[in-house]
């Protein structure tokens, strides 16, 4: 007998193990949705990470819950994700499992026909289940609580829950107390390099030469006295040899000739005595009369 069940109604369970189905409608253009489930201790939150189950870690490390492939029910347009527990084989440590599922995209407003199906893992397939849950009041949410399993008295319990999270998968897993690693933040636009500055525009024209300074005019040579005419031409003293070398010697006459006489001296011109000029006679004034 199946028990249909309210929101927030329980049920004692006598199964050893049971499997949780997530049930959908999934026609083109509907969310998918992943189911999962978290192993609480007595303060409410997992041990460790690997107490959190779903679809990047679908098994418990000890083997007593289990994430099972996801299946389209044949003859309908519904799809089924189920997690399977092993009730008797829990840790004492752990005190209740949490039946989660979310939505990749979109939220479970958009879901139709969602509910929560509770088997008895040993009966044959087809059986029908040991409790229903149709989840009916739907936020728009990423993230549900559908259910959970937990302990009382000895045995256990199953709840209907339908508790939405509008943060999504990561939010509800952080607030059982699993580490959920942030997404990577993506690195800083390398800042443009900054242009160097443009070279002035160089003149169509060409530049100008530069004007080669004038070049100053040789030294004069001093002027020669020339002594006056009728006086003896000054003699040019011999240059003396520096001080410690001998003195230059004279040019000798070139072997086989004789030896050149000196130049007899050139007579000197005698001073003339001045001529006197006559004196200079005005004309006489008037006119000039000629003798006929």
């Amino acid at each position: 007998m199946t028990h249909v069940m309210a929101k927030g109604a329980n049920i004692s369970l006598t199964a050893a193990a049971v499997r949780a189905v997530l049930r959908w409608s999934a026609p083109p253009g509907a969310p998918d949705l992943d189911a999962s489930a978290l192993l609480l201790g007595a303060a409410g939150k997992v041990r460790s990470d690997a107490d959190f189950v779903f679809y990047n870690q679908p098994r418990h490390p000890s083997g007593v819950v289990r994430h099972l492939p996801k299946q389209r029910v044949p003859g309908t347009d519904e799809i089924a994700d189920t997690v399977e527990v092993d009730l008797a084989k829990l840790p004492v440590e752990v005190q209740r499992v949490v039946l989660a599922g979310s939505a990749e995209t979109g939220t479970f407003q958009q879901v139709r026909n969602l509910r929560v199906l509770l088997h008895d893992a040993a009966a044959p397939v087809g059986s029908p289940p040991l409790a229903e849950f149709a989840v009916l009041e739907v936020e728009p949410v990423a993230a549900l609580i559908c259910a959970e399993l937990y302990r009382r008295d000895g045995g256990w319990k199953f709840r209907a829950v339908g508790q939405g999270y509008a943060s999504g998968l990561s939010g509800l897993a952080t607030d059982f107390g699993i580490t959920v690693d942030e997404e990577p933040l993506p690195a800083p636009a390398q800042a443009a390099p900054t242009p160097p500055p443009a070279e002035p525009a160089r003149p169509a024209h060409p530049a100008p030469s530069p004007v080669a300074a004038p070049t100053p005019p040789p030294p004069a040579d001093p002027p020669t006295n020339s002594p006056a005419y009728g006086y003896p031409q000054p003699v040019q003293p011999q240059p003396r040899p520096t001080y410690g070398y001998p003195p230059q010697p004279q040019p000798q006459p070139s072997y086989g000739y004789p030896p050149q006489p000196p130049a007899p001296p050139q007579p000197q011109p005698q001073p003339q005595p001045p001529v006197q000029q006559p004196a200079f006679v005005l004309p006489p004034q008037g006119p000039q009369f000629l003798p006929r």
